[in-house]
């Protein structure tokens, strides 16, 4: 009975090594082994055969389903569209994919500006730069022409549409229906219009939709009405989608950051000019409601945000790494600070 509890053991010790030899950042599968053989150890010596080999047993399962989990894919020079790349997340996330090996589309909102000319001389060769106002549906078709010409059979991998602003924080009832508009044009529309364009691609390759999302999307926040409701609107998209194409292969995930200190959230000048719109195009009655004391200090909760935001992308970039790279990545993930009380990167999984 000894013998075949430890040959049990043994076939599950070996089960496991074999898919932790799939999975990345390994730290030496002799550790791993010893660790598996010591846990063996107290197990069958602690209790009795049966409840030591259910506990060991138990120890393995859970281990080797973590394990696939993290199963990672080769890179293999795959090619990746990233929106947004001007700047911030959208930036640093070009310039980690092509130090990895990715075949990497930035699409910036100027071609000729510093962000573009930055990635143009920090990047490899893979890195192309593409003029891509996802708000202007010519410029999205013509980047689409573009990568479909360096591609070629080999296809694209994945779409990461990170494109987006953040408007003025304030009120709802002060935020003025252009700025609404606006965001949702940019954050929403062009999302979906760079997702409807460069579909059938991801459905050739099997490949990844990945949506920058935010928390906000999903936890009511004052003074960002306009802001949080588009990124519900492609949180929500995105579930959809996510249904939709698993028939085709293709897996779909939301990355809901908390506060990241980016550009985003504008200059100086940009807040004194939201506030003379609001005061300009404001009610009477509101503004004698609100007063315009109070107009004038939004911009104070905007430089709150700013203070507390993590300068460390890091967290989000890994996210966005295991959205492209795991064998089974995770239908949402929630890096940084500020994000959901009870958040776990990955709490949902998309179907495999």
């Amino acid at each position: 009975m000894a013998g075949l509890c430890l040959a049990a053991a043994a076939l599950l010790v070996a089960t496991v090594l074999s898919k932790y030899k799939k999975s990345p950042e390994q730290v030496g599968s002799q550790a791993v082994c010893l660790a598996l053989g010591l846990w063996a150890a107290v197990c069958l010596i602690s209790l009795s055969l049966f409840w030591g080999l259910a506990l060991f047993s138990l120890s393995c399962l859970l281990m080797y389903t973590y394990l696939s989990e993290q199963e990672w894919l080769p890179v293999d020079q795959k090619a990746v569209l990233v929106t947004g790349s001007d700047c911030g997340l959208g930036h640093a996330i070009c310039k980690h994919l092509d130090k990895m090996g990715f075949t990497v589309f930035a699409g910036v909102l100027n071609e000729q500006g510093s962000g573009a000319e930055e990635l143009r001389r920090s990047c490899s060769s893979r890195l192309s730069v593409l003029q891509m106002d996802v708000t202007k549906p010519e410029q999205v078709k013509e980047a689409h022409s573009k990568v479909v010409e360096k591609v070629q059979d080999k296809g694209l991998w994945a779409v990461i549409n990170n494109a987006g602003i953040f408007g003025f924080p304030a009120d709802g009832e002060l935020i003025p229906m252009n700025e609404y508009k606006q965001c949702m044009a940019v954050n929403f529309f062009g999302a979906v219009e760079v997702t409807k364009t460069f579909l059938p691609l991801l459905r050739r390759s099997k490949g990844r939709l990945v949506n920058i999302s935010s928390m906000g999307a999903g936890v009511p926040m004052e003074k960002m009405a306009s802001y949080s409701s588009t990124k519900a609107a492609l949180t929500m998209f995105s579930s959809v989608m996510r249904q939709e194409l698993s028939k085709w292969g293709v897996k779909v995930a939301v990355v809901q950051p908390g506060a990241f200190q980016t550009k985003i959230t504008g200059t100086s000048d940009m807040w004194e000019m939201h506030e003379k719109k609001i005061l300009e195009h404001l009610p009477r009655e509101v503004l004698a409601d609100y007063g315009e004391d109070y107009i004038l200090t939004l911009k104070h909760f905007l430089a709150h945000l700013l203070d507390t935001a993590s300068p460390d992308f890091s967290p989000l970039i890994l996210d966005v790494q295991h959205a492209l790279c795991a064998k089974h990545p995770a239908a949402f993930y929630s890096p940084g600070r500020r994000c959901y009380p009870l958040g776990v990167k990955g709490k949902l999984r998309a179907s495999p």
